[in-house]
């Protein structure tokens, strides 16, 4: 299944299932087949996408340093295979962040919300 969430004020933002199962519970919906972001609640929605973001980033930049202080390389980098090839990098999803993934959807919700247009899914 895909969540495709659709505005009258933008394009588009698909999802597949995995991802929008951990999007939608955190602005606080649950991930039903169908569903509504109001106007009213697309603030608090961007402000929880944003934070998960900061968090993501946070914890991040915290295994990196602790990474740094093992003396092991940066596990964001080192493949611990030299035969390993970045198109293994590129084809793993845990490699995309959250945030990667809310961006379109927090653009999204800025613009129907200056537009004054709710957002929904699976309608």
């Amino acid at each position: 299944m895909l969540f495709e969430f659709k505005s009258r004020a933008t394009g588009s933002v698909v999802m597949t299932n995995d991802v929008g199962k951990r999007v939608l519970p955190l602005i606080g919906k649950t991930p039903d087949p169908k569903g509504i972001i109001t106007v009213e609640q697309m603030p608090a929605a961007i402000a929880a996408l944003e934070a998960a973001c900061r968090r993501e980033k946070e914890l991040a930049e915290a295994a990196k340093e602790k990474a740094r202080r093992g003396g092991r390389d940066d596990p964001a980098t080192s493949t611990g295979d030299a035969d390993r090839s970045d198109q293994d990098d590129e084809d793993d999803p845990q490699l995309i962040g959250i945030c990667q993934r809310v961006l379109p959807l927090i653009e999204m919700m800025r613009t129907a919300h200056a537009a004054g247009k709710d957002i929904t899914w699976g309608v």
